[in-house]
Protein backbone atom coordinates (compact mmCIF):
# COMPACT_ATOMS: atom_id res chain seq x y z
CA UNK A 1 0.00 0.00 0.00
CA UNK A 2 1.44 3.73 -0.94
CA UNK A 3 1.73 6.13 1.37
CA UNK A 4 -1.16 8.25 0.90
CA UNK A 5 -3.52 4.80 1.15
CA UNK A 6 -1.72 4.35 4.64
CA UNK A 7 -2.84 8.13 5.80
CA UNK A 8 -6.41 7.83 4.39
CA UNK A 9 -6.49 3.99 6.12
CA UNK A 10 -5.04 5.07 8.98
CA UNK A 11 -7.27 8.65 8.86
CA UNK A 12 -10.36 6.23 8.59
CA UNK A 13 -9.48 3.60 11.46
CA UNK A 14 -11.18 4.65 14.56
CA UNK A 15 -14.67 4.50 12.14
CA UNK A 16 -13.63 1.41 10.83
CA UNK A 17 -13.20 -0.51 13.98
CA UNK A 18 -16.24 0.70 15.19
CA UNK A 19 -18.08 -1.39 12.55
CA UNK A 20 -19.07 -5.46 13.36
CA UNK A 21 -16.99 -6.57 9.78
CA UNK A 22 -19.58 -6.56 8.11
CA UNK A 23 -19.51 -5.22 4.37
CA UNK A 24 -22.25 -2.47 4.82
CA UNK A 25 -21.05 -1.23 7.87
CA UNK A 26 -17.31 -1.25 6.27
CA UNK A 27 -18.80 0.76 3.63
CA UNK A 28 -20.39 3.27 5.81
CA UNK A 29 -17.45 3.93 7.31
CA UNK A 30 -15.66 4.73 4.51
CA UNK A 31 -18.10 6.79 3.18
CA UNK A 32 -18.24 8.71 6.66
CA UNK A 33 -14.56 8.92 6.41
CA UNK A 34 -14.72 10.37 2.61
CA UNK A 35 -17.51 13.14 3.78
CA UNK A 36 -15.73 14.10 6.90
CA UNK A 37 -12.67 14.13 4.85
CA UNK A 38 -14.03 16.61 2.04
CA UNK A 39 -15.71 18.57 4.97
CA UNK A 40 -11.90 19.34 6.24
CA UNK A 41 -10.63 20.67 2.98
CA UNK A 42 -13.43 22.76 2.94
CA UNK A 43 -12.91 26.26 4.76
CA UNK A 44 -14.79 26.50 8.41
CA UNK A 45 -17.50 28.39 7.33
CA UNK A 46 -18.50 25.99 4.03
CA UNK A 47 -18.69 22.94 6.24
CA UNK A 48 -21.51 23.43 7.43
CA UNK A 49 -23.52 23.99 4.07
CA UNK A 50 -21.83 21.02 2.37
CA UNK A 51 -23.14 19.04 5.99
CA UNK A 52 -26.46 20.02 5.38
CA UNK A 53 -26.37 19.18 1.07
CA UNK A 54 -25.50 16.10 2.69
CA UNK A 55 -27.88 15.68 5.01
CA UNK A 56 -30.79 14.23 3.07
CA UNK A 57 -28.20 11.24 1.92
CA UNK A 58 -27.71 10.09 5.90
CA UNK A 59 -31.86 9.83 6.15
CA UNK A 60 -31.47 11.01 9.79
CA UNK A 61 -33.90 12.93 11.88
CA UNK A 62 -32.67 16.03 13.41
CA UNK A 63 -31.33 14.29 16.99
CA UNK A 64 -29.80 12.13 15.35
CA UNK A 65 -28.04 14.18 12.77
CA UNK A 66 -27.04 16.40 15.51
CA UNK A 67 -25.78 13.20 17.50
CA UNK A 68 -23.67 12.30 13.99
CA UNK A 69 -21.94 15.80 13.96
CA UNK A 70 -21.13 16.09 17.18
CA UNK A 71 -19.78 12.40 18.04
CA UNK A 72 -18.16 11.60 13.89
CA UNK A 73 -17.87 14.39 11.90
CA UNK A 74 -16.28 16.96 14.58
CA UNK A 75 -13.89 14.60 15.78
CA UNK A 76 -13.15 13.52 12.20
CA UNK A 77 -12.69 16.85 11.08
CA UNK A 78 -10.09 17.74 13.85
CA UNK A 79 -8.32 14.12 13.30
CA UNK A 80 -7.77 15.32 10.02
CA UNK A 81 -6.25 18.78 11.23
CA UNK A 82 -4.18 16.56 13.72
CA UNK A 83 -2.91 14.07 11.25
CA UNK A 84 -2.44 16.17 8.36
CA UNK A 85 -1.43 19.51 9.98
CA UNK A 86 0.25 21.15 6.41
CA UNK A 87 -2.90 20.29 4.57
CA UNK A 88 -4.76 22.82 6.57
CA UNK A 89 -1.94 25.82 7.10
CA UNK A 90 -3.43 28.75 6.10
CA UNK A 91 -3.18 29.48 1.83
CA UNK A 92 -1.76 25.64 1.71
CA UNK A 93 -4.78 24.41 -0.80
CA UNK A 94 -5.71 27.65 -2.85
CA UNK A 95 -1.52 28.24 -3.71
CA UNK A 96 -1.58 24.55 -5.29
CA UNK A 97 -4.57 25.38 -7.33
CA UNK A 98 -2.94 28.21 -9.00
CA UNK A 99 -1.65 27.65 -12.79
CA UNK A 100 1.79 27.42 -12.58
CA UNK A 101 3.71 29.66 -14.32
CA UNK A 102 6.57 28.92 -16.85
CA UNK A 103 9.60 31.17 -18.20
CA UNK A 104 9.63 30.61 -22.01
CA UNK A 105 13.56 31.83 -22.98
CA UNK A 106 14.69 31.84 -26.41
CA UNK A 107 17.92 29.39 -26.90
CA UNK A 108 20.75 31.45 -25.89
CA UNK A 109 22.95 32.93 -28.44
CA UNK A 110 26.18 31.41 -29.18
CA UNK A 111 29.45 32.38 -30.57
CA UNK A 112 29.90 30.61 -34.16
CA UNK A 113 32.68 28.79 -32.65
CA UNK A 114 31.73 28.57 -29.00
CA UNK A 115 30.57 24.40 -28.25
CA UNK A 116 28.57 23.10 -26.01
CA UNK A 117 28.46 19.30 -25.25
CA UNK A 118 25.39 16.82 -26.01
CA UNK A 119 24.99 16.17 -22.21
CA UNK A 120 26.41 19.45 -20.72
CA UNK A 121 23.52 21.70 -18.66
CA UNK A 122 21.83 23.95 -20.92
CA UNK A 123 22.92 27.28 -21.18
CA UNK A 124 19.49 28.65 -20.97
CA UNK A 125 19.42 27.66 -17.45
CA UNK A 126 16.66 25.07 -17.82
CA UNK A 127 18.47 22.57 -16.11
CA UNK A 128 18.00 20.32 -18.89
CA UNK A 129 20.60 18.53 -20.97
CA UNK A 130 21.80 20.84 -24.04
CA UNK A 131 20.12 17.85 -26.13
CA UNK A 132 16.53 17.61 -24.61
CA UNK A 133 16.66 21.13 -24.89
CA UNK A 134 18.39 23.72 -26.99
CA UNK A 135 20.16 21.57 -28.30
CA UNK A 136 17.28 19.71 -30.38
CA UNK A 137 17.44 19.72 -34.07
Amino acid sequence: MGAIAEGIANYARPLIDATDGSMDQMNRALTISQLCWNLSLLPEDAREKFLAEFRPILKMDDDEFDDFRRSVVIPMVRRHEEMFPRMHQRGSLESSREPAVYRIQPPPSLDENAHIGRNARCPCNSGLKYKRCCGRP
